[in-house]
């Protein structure tokens, strides 16, 4: 106990008395066209050609020392479950994924670090790291040492194998918001350029799977949703940035 809180007293001090933003590596995702969604009856059908143009992206979700920074200098609420040592979320889990953040707080996170969140072309596009007419970052299937599905709990940051263009966990650890309102049948009229989803909705866009996701739930081209202001055990994000 007494570790414990000289460890959150340490990273507190850091956060409040560094002045630097704890910034996460990007890596640059090229240009490129794929095909997006799957041909099954679920909402990521039908397959459709979609263009992206270069970005950077965060090469792993936003950790709980990170968002703690955030909140510490800014005054925004720490996430709902901080403190819960089961869901790794807390000053002495600085390198797990952060969770209980809604897709609000998240888009707050993201102007104060200057960055975005990603579109979900973006996110499916940098997910498949290059390889084509896959159903998971890796190729066809997906096992313990690619992603984090089906656990007790999420893992630190960068524990597992990156995909094809360095990014760890786009299937698995913890499910990611993405920018998009949702729409069921967005893919029928969605644009080929650059897609940003439907103007407005009720609700946003997830993608990745979690760690108490099945393997299914994990693949690149799945689709979920929840509520702007939705919290969730196993929901977190990562970012991305324009080039200038």
């Amino acid at each position: 106990m007494i570790l414990r809180i000289f460890y959150i007293l340490l990273f507190a001090t850091i956060f409040c008395f560094s002045g630097e933003k704890n910034v996460t590596e990007m890596v640059l995702i090229p240009a490129g066209e794929f095909t997006m969604g799957a041909a099954n009856a679920e909402d990521d059908n039908p397959p459709h050609k979609v263009s992206v143009d270069s970005f950077y992206m965060d090469i792993h979700e936003v950790t709980n020392a990170q968002y703690e920074q955030f909140c510490r200098e800014t005054n925004n609420p720490l996430p709902e479950f901080w403190g819960i040592d089961k869901y790794h979320c807390g000053s002495y889990f600085p390198d797990y994924p952060v969770v209980g953040i809604s897709a609000y707080h998240a888009k707050k996170y993201a102007q104060w670090i200057g960055k975005r969140l990603p579109t979900e072309a973006e996110w499916e596009y940098a997910a498949r790291g290059g390889l084509v007419d896959k159903k998971f970052p890796y190729g066809d299937d997906l096992t313990a040492e690619q992603g984090n599905f089906k656990s007790e709990g999420t893992l630190p940051v960068k524990s597992l194998q990156p995909n094809g263009f360095g990014l760890y966990d786009m299937a698995g650890n913890v499910v990611e918001w993405v920018a998009d309102y949702y729409e069921k049948d967005y893919y029928l009229k969605s644009p080929h350029d650059n897609p940003k989803g439907p103007e407005m909705g009720k609700l946003v866009v997830i993608r990745g799977g979690g760690w108490h996701s099945g393997k299914m739930c994990t693949t690149v081209y799945g689709r979920n949703c929840l509520k702007l202001s939705w919290v969730d055990i196993a929901v977190g994000f990562r970012l991305v940035k324009d080039i200038k």
